[in-house]
């Protein structure tokens, strides 16, 4: 019995290691995802609503990491000198980020718009961040918000 359950254990421990060995440590010039191509001329994420052609902006974003899911590394936001953040989704979960990349400079790049989120995506959002149950309970309805969908993530810092 005690060499079952020491092989089920070494099974998920060597899944979950082989899963975290597959996203690279945040350093400087390591690319999540596909690379940019071509002339990349970054817009400071500050700018990017003023970049915006029809409601939306395919191009590079650069900006600091403000947090990150810290379930999958899926998502990051990115801080506005406002305080407010641009919230990032990897494009069809195609790659993950490092749960600790949090204040690291990236350059982004994808598409931008403007989408609606419910409630409950908020929520499950701020779950993933690992918010407290209070800091949950404050949100409240659906919001507008401007989202960029990365195909890919450089890191600059």
């Amino acid at each position: 019995m005690k060499k079952i359950l020491f092989s089920a254990f070494l099974l998920v421990s060597l899944g979950a290691a082989a899963q975290d060995d597959d996203i690279k440590p945040a350093a400087k010039g390591v690319v999540y995802g596909t690379p940019a191509s071509g002339d990349v001329s970054p817009v400071w994420v500050d700018k990017l609503e003023h970049k915006l052609n029809n409601g939306s902006f395919s191009g590079t974003v650069e900006g600091k990491v403000k947090e990150v899911c810290q379930t999958m590394g899926c998502w990051m936001k990115i801080e506005k000198a406002d305080g407010t953040t641009l919230m990032v989704k990897m494009k069809d979960h195609a790659f993950f980020l490092p749960k600790n990349i949090a204040g690291r400079t990236v350059q982004i790049h994808g598409t931008a718009e403007f989408k609606e989120e419910s409630e409950a995506r908020r929520k499950h959002y701020a779950e993933d961040a690992g918010k407290s149950k209070a800091e949950i309970a404050k949100i409240k309805g659906s919001a507008k918000e401007l989202q960029f969908t990365a195909t890919g993530v450089q890191v600059m810092d």
